[in-house]
């Protein structure tokens, strides 16, 4: 039985309440770091860029989508949280009736889950939404997917972590499947590109004019970021989960990671007009430097993240972009040979890669050349109300 009272319901003894304010947001991004404050795989999120993330006045993905933030207690104790989203660009815009959650954390306990996901849905039918999936966030750029292999593999910073009763506690709650992500590491033995991506980059190159690009500062890598959006555009718009992200948002996210960006680790290919027709954006590994700062710049996070971005020998490929009408023409080996350059260069041996969704055999027959190991996989959940 729930019983509901203004902004608070009951569920078997759990009690949820929504977020209000300040002190109530702050501790709904926290509990996650107290949850796995000694998990040894758990990356904690800077809790300023958390806060930032759940800003309606700063965030500009809320000027088409909204989110309703709830924690769950019990014996007046945090046990739980979620985030209650509707993009209104895929609702209306695309047509796709479908609530989201996010930023999805319990402890083992079923009732929890009940109670927090009740919430979504009710809000779902509200709305008049026929389908809630996740975990997700606003936009393709946030993170996603509950974590169902690699449970004991050290993730990146842009990927969530969570217990195997995650998965067990959504399946009893109606929820299925509905996309899965597959992540790799990858051994670079001195950072040296195999012959045959060199190779057949050469003959690339040649065969359609094509010429790999390098940045030689931030401000021209800046510059650039809009036709790389129009390329992730033009690359992911076709898979079921893609939703465009809108002028606003791109500024926000140039302003917000190009001084992260290291221009050595961005590579792109252009055609005899130079006109960029590809790019692949890898960075050094900051898994192990944000364990130290534990969700804090200051007073040490920020040394730990500057010394990881100077001395590392790990790589985390980000995103790749490629042109539709250029995608079988082999282009990215141009892209591979220029980061193995840059991989050489730093002395990088290993590289992680991003989710991938599992069926996206382009983006994973980029590492057919250098013996992949799958060693995580992602999954969000879909119900039909």
């Amino acid at each position: 039985m729930i019983i509901f009272v203004v902004g608070r319901s009951t569920y078997m003894g759990i009690e949820i309440r929504e977020v209000k304010n300040k002190k109530d947001k702050k501790a709904f991004i926290k509990f996650q770091l107290d949850l796995y404050k000694d998990n040894p795989y758990y990356i904690p999120p800077l809790i300023s860029d958390e806060m930032e993330a759940l800003d309606e006045t700063k965030n500009p993905v809320f000027e088409n989508a909204e989110a309703r933030l709830f924690l769950a207690y019990k014996k007046g104790k945090i046990v739980g949280r979620i985030a209650a989203i509707i993009n209104w660009v895929e609702v209306k815009e695309q047509g796709r009736s479908k609530m989201r959650f996010g930023w999805y954390d319990v402890i083992d306990d079923l009732d929890v889950s009940k109670a927090l996901i009740a919430e979504v849905e009710k809000i779902a039918k509200q709305h008049d939404l026929k389908q809630v999936e996740g975990p997700v966030g606003f936009s393709n750029l946030d993170k996603a997917g509950l974590l169902i292999k690699g449970f004991n593999e050290i993730g990146t910073m842009v990927t969530l972590y969570n217990h195997p009763y995650y998965a067990e506690h959504l399946e009893k709650l109606g929820y299925g499947k509905h996309l899965d992500w597959v992540e790799y590491t990858i051994d670079l033995p001195g950072g040296v590109t195999p012959p045959k991506i060199v190779k057949f980059s050469e003959v690339i190159s040649k065969r359609y004019n094509f010429k790999a690009k390098k940045f030689k500062n931030k401000s021209e890598l800046k510059q650039l970021v809009d036709p790389m959006f129009e390329l992730l555009d033009a690359t992911y718009s076709v898979l079921p989960s893609y939703v465009p992200i809108t002028r606003k948002q791109i500024d926000y996210y140039r302003e917000k990671y190009i001084n992260f960006i290291n221009p050595d680790y961005v590579s792109a290919v252009v055609d005899e007009d130079g006109e960029m027709i590809a790019f692949a954006i890898t960075m050094p590994s900051y898994s192990k430097a944000l364990q130290k700062a534990r969700g804090k710049l200051f007073p040490f996070g920020w040394y730990h993240l500057l010394k990881a971005n100077r001395k590392n020998d790990k790589v985390a490929f980000y995103l790749v972009g490629v042109k539709p009408e250029h995608q079988s023409k082999g282009v990215t080996a141009i892209l591979f040979n220029e980061m193995g350059k840059t991989f050489e260069k730093y002395g990088i041996k290993f590289m992680e890669t991003n989710p991938e969704l599992e069926d996206n055999k382009n983006v994973q027959a980029l590492w057919s050349a250098y013996d992949p190991v799958q060693n995580k996989t992602r999954r969000s959940y879909i119900k039909t109300l």
